[in-house]
């Protein structure tokens, strides 16, 4: 067993924070069990509790608490933000078609192909050596007309922030709905509602110390959007179905921790994060940060080192008790450069070298210490096989 076990994929996911496990505790056990649709006193003190986190949530991304729309996650959430506003604007008469940004998560990517297959249409913008959208194929989206444009906010493969208030101007001034993907910036970098206009907003618990499969949709127009599931009237029928009432709990404390923490979360990680890259690229001299020169979140950082393929750094370093990622962990299979890195124009042999480390309210020092520390030896390592599969 590895004498140190240092966990660098805070991206994939996060460990429930002992705080929001107690605020869930309850609705867990017989004190607020009840249905929230329910008028007996069971159901009541669940809506309450659900409503209270509701509040919470809304407060701290400056917006109205009926604008939260809770989903099982962040995938369902950008699935109802790019289907339900491509379905709507179908049902008025307008465009059945949805523009999304070449370096989304492919929630967002995949909901743009469903809209496709459905026999809309689908314009994927493209990015820049930085990975921030191109203005003029936006504004060549907009003169075409479409349902709805959706640009993350924070990239989850480089760290990648979009400057989507513009993005959201620009959008709101033609008239059509911008959705945001903020998955990875809730938390990490300032999120407000009150200097993004955007029309819907995603979040996720999971990236935040909630449980896996919880999230929200903040949904600022109920026109703009059509239901992709259909039931009972829950939460205005844009998502009906009983809610989660245990995971929306959590949320809301996960939401209100993160909110508080968020700049000197922000200050400690970003510190570290320049260490680790300092130190790699003092130790494997040809290593590439990608997107090193673009306006980064503080948890994310994305190396490519030459010589060596993704897959098997990952296998060592997990043997040496390093766990990061290859991009996307969303994602697995052979070893292709990811999406994200290709549409930045990154050359293949380093996309397919790449490494995502992220980091979390509990890496440490020690942890990038450690990660250094084995990192090179790693890396001659698989270089070496490289050379003798590939002679």
């Amino acid at each position: 067993m590895p004498k140190r076990l240092v966990y660098l994929d805070n991206a994939a996911t996060t460990p429930v924070r002992p705080e929001v496990l107690e605020a869930m505790l309850p609705y867990l056990g017989r004190d607020a069990f009840g249905n929230p649709s329910s008028a007996h006193r069971f159901g009541r003190a669940a809506r309450a509790g659900l409503e209270e986190a509701k509040r919470t949530i809304a407060e701290a991304l400056g917006a109205e608490p009926g604008q939260v729309i809770f989903t099982s996650g962040g995938t369902e959430a950008d699935n109802l933000a790019v289907i339900g506003c491509a379905l709507a604007a179908r049902e008025r008469g307008g465009p059945f078609r949805v523009a999304v940004s070449a370096i989304e998560h492919k929630a967002v990517l995949a909901a743009a192909h469903a809209v496709a297959r459905l026999g809309g249409e689908e314009i994927v913008l493209p990015v820049d050596a930085c990975g921030a959208v191109l203005e003029d194929a936006l504004a060549a989206a907009l003169d075409r007309g479409v349902a709805v444009v959706s640009v993350m906010w924070v990239n989850n493969e480089v760290g990648v922030v979009q400057p989507v208030a513009g993005l959201a101007a620009r959008c709101g001034a033609a008239g059509v709905p911008f959705h945001v993907d903020g998955v990875q910036a809730f938390g990490k970098i300032p999120v407000s509602l009150a200097q993004v206009d955007c029309t819907l907003l995603t979040i996720s618990g999971h990236k935040i110390g909630a449980p896996k499969g919880i999230g929200a949709l903040i949904v600022r127009d109920r026109h703009a959007v059509e239901a992709i599931i259909h039931g009972g009237g829950q939460q205005f029928g844009i998502r009906p179905g009983t809610e989660n009432v245990p995971g929306i709990i959590g949320l809301g404390r996960a939401v209100e921790l993160a909110a508080r923490e968020q700049a000197d979360f922000a200050r400690r990680v970003a510190a570290l994060r320049d260490e680790l890259e300092r130190r790699v690229l003092a130790a494997v001299p040809d290593a590439v940060v990608n997107a090193a020169q673009a306006v980064r979140a503080p948890h994310v950082s994305n190396v490519s080192l030459p010589g060596t393929d993704s897959e098997a750094l990952l296998m060592h370093l997990d043997l040496a008790g390093i766990a990061c990622s290859s991009g996307s962990a969303c994602s697995t299979g052979a070893v292709e450069p990811s999406h994200v890195l290709t549409a930045m124009g990154v050359p293949r042999e380093l996309g397919v070298a790449a490494l995502r480390f992220s980091l979390g309210r509990d890496t440490t020092a020690e942890d990038v210490e450690a990660t250094v520390a084995v990192l090179p030896r790693i890396v001659e390592k698989v270089r070496a096989l490289s050379a003798v599969l590939h002679r």
